[in-house]
């Protein structure tokens, strides 16, 4: 979320050189100021002195060998360097928008190379034209030799490397996740992740090598491009990370009005900056300013509607934020710039992306508990729904949902307790609840663990068992007059058995009628028997 794109990285490599500068105004010629026929400001920031065309000059050098001269990359049409030779000779090279791109070093460091010669360098001098002076009209020129050049380049290339790899296995880690898990955020969090894997390739310089002929302004805008996008993608992931609760209301509007007019503000950069790049380039400051405004309230609504990631968003962004402070600081010139301050958006996102996988984790886990809880809540509601409140046995809606429909013969046993009336006036409604979850267990006890046992009515119960594992009647009532009733109160039961196929709703209604039946012949038998038939016999019947 750093907002000052790094046009320019602080050139470390070699001995840094101060310079001079002075407004360019016809009649001025590389010789002349170079023999000080002109009067440089050494003192005033390059910054107060506004758009236009400039020369620049350093202090006495004394080099020899080849060198690299080194100075950051800026938004610039054309910069010609002359180096003066203590022979005399003046030795000039100029690079246009263009150009700039085959002479950046890794870190946006445009790089100007100098040739051995047989007397030393002395001095340096710089003419840049069409210079909008942003940030700096020649951004901390320095001296190398190539070897120092080429260490200096290895070892952002490992920085670079190392964020670029970093990026890509959050990617392909965090959309696996997305793709089996598909929570909003974790693609909040691979959008990110790219458009800061693209600003690096941009801000690195890694861009113009791959794309030589691209000119170094367009590259910028492409810089400023990634880094609105990836910023803009840190908001939706920070909405969609925590809970909906904290960007309800005022809050929501405001973060929504903030990375909208940064969105606009990067577009606008892309699409006007050839045209008037100061202007463009302050309305993209300004809107950083804006969307860094609204971390504070941000932050406190998530405080005070308790937030259980607050402090996980504390620990993983707390260096990126304040870091983007200092950025905007510099991109408005309130502070000045470091090599590391250029870099901090690189190596603070690398710290956040660490710690924000870990935040990632920690909210999937509670993500994953709160499931857990749903589905728990779930299975409870569904079996209250199911269930008997009495006998916990099934009821008769989810005795026939799981018994219509299965394949091959069945028997349906229908039980009835006899004279249950009589055995509510002896010893009272209570105890007759006791004496149907006697009975409920009893039934549960004699049936094998895959047969279906329901409450269907008041003291009416059945069970479902397949054909080939049947249970005999007998030993249910055998069961019921062994076990012991409350108040020793003396119980037994009727039951009627029927066979047959349950496919079809029909099937159903034709083998409770058979079973019912079977029901009727045992009561009439005398009670406390059981009695069978066939689904074929009712129907001949």
């Amino acid at each position: 979320m750093a907002t000052g794109p790094a046009h320019a990285q602080t050139a470390s490599a070699g001995q840094a050189m101060p310079v001079c500068l002075v407004r360019d105004a016809p009649g001025m010629t590389p010789a002349g100021l170079l023999a000080g026929m002109a009067h440089f400001d050494c003192d005033t920031a390059q910054t107060r002195f506004g758009a236009g065309d400039f020369w620049l000059r350093s202090g006495p050098v004394s080099r020899t060998g080849p060198l690299r001269i080194r100075s950051g990359s800026l938004w610039q049409k054309r910069v010609t360097l002359y180096a003066l030779y203590a022979d005399g000779a003046i030795v000039a090279a100029a690079i246009d928008d263009h150009a700039k791109t085959r002479h950046l070093a890794l870190g946006a460091i445009l790089e100007q190379p100098l040739a051995a010669r047989p007397a030393p360098l002395v001095r340096l001098l710089w003419h840049v034209e069409g210079s909008p002076n942003l940030r700096g009209i020649l951004r901390e020129p320095r001296i190398a030799t190539p070897s120092e050049s080429e260490r200096f380049n290895l070892e952002m290339s490992a920085l670079y490397a190392a964020f670029a790899g970093l990026c890509i296995a959050l990617l392909c880690y965090n959309f696996a996740l997305w793709a089996a898990l598909r929570h909003p955020f974790q693609l909040a969090y691979c959008a990110m992740v790219f458009a800061l894997l693209l600003y690096a390739f941009s801000t690195s310089g890694a861009l113009a090598w791959a794309w030589p002929s691209i000119a170094n302004t367009d590259r910028i805008r492409i810089n400023y491009l990634t880094l609105g996008l990836s910023s803009v993608a840190a908001f939706a992931f920070a909405r969609a990370f925590f809970e909906p609760r904290v960007f309800a209301g005022w809050t929501g509007r405001i973060a929504a009005a903030a990375s909208v007019t940064l969105l606009a503000a990067t577009l606008g950069y892309v699409l006007f900056a050839p045209y008037d790049v100061r202007t463009c380039d302050t309305i993209y400051c300004w809107a950083f300013v804006g969307q860094m405004a609204v971390i504070p309230p941000l932050l406190w609504r998530a405080w005070a509607t308790r937030s259980n990631y607050l402090w996980l968003f504390a620990v993983a962004w707390a260096a990126p934020i304040i870091l983007a402070c200092l950025r905007i600081a510099n991109a408005i010139n309130l502070i000045g710039s470091s090599f590391w301050l250029d870099n901090s958006t690189i190596l603070s996102m690398s710290v956040e992306a660490l710690l924000s996988s870990l935040a990632i984790a920690y909210r999937m886990r509670l993500l994953s508990a709160e499931r857990d809880e749903a589905r728990e809540g779930e299975i409870a509601a569904r079996l209250l729904a199911d269930t008997d409140p009495l006998t916990g046995l099934l009821n008769r809606r989810a005795f026939l949902h799981q018994a219509i429909g299965r394949d091959g013969e069945h028997i349906l046993m229908i039980a009835d307790l006899d004279h249950f009336k009589r055995v509510n006036e002896t010893i009272g409604h209570d105890g007759g609840d006791e004496v149907l979850r006697v009975f409920a267990r009893t039934l549960r006890q004699a049936v094998p663990p895959d047969a279906l046992v329901a409450r269907i009515g008041g003291e009416e119960f059945a069970v479902l068992t397949w054909s080939a594992f049947a249970v005999e009647p007998g030993e249910i009532l055998a069961r019921l007059r062994a076990g012991r009733m409350p108040y020793d109160v003396s119980v037994t039961a009727s039951i009627g058995t029927c066979s047959g196929p349950l496919l079809r709703e029909t099937d159903w209604k034709a083998l409770y009628a058979c079973a019912d039946r079977a029901l009727f012949d045992a009561k009439s038998a005398g009670r406390d028997r059981a009695r069978g038939r066939a689904l074929q016999d009712r129907l001949a019947a």
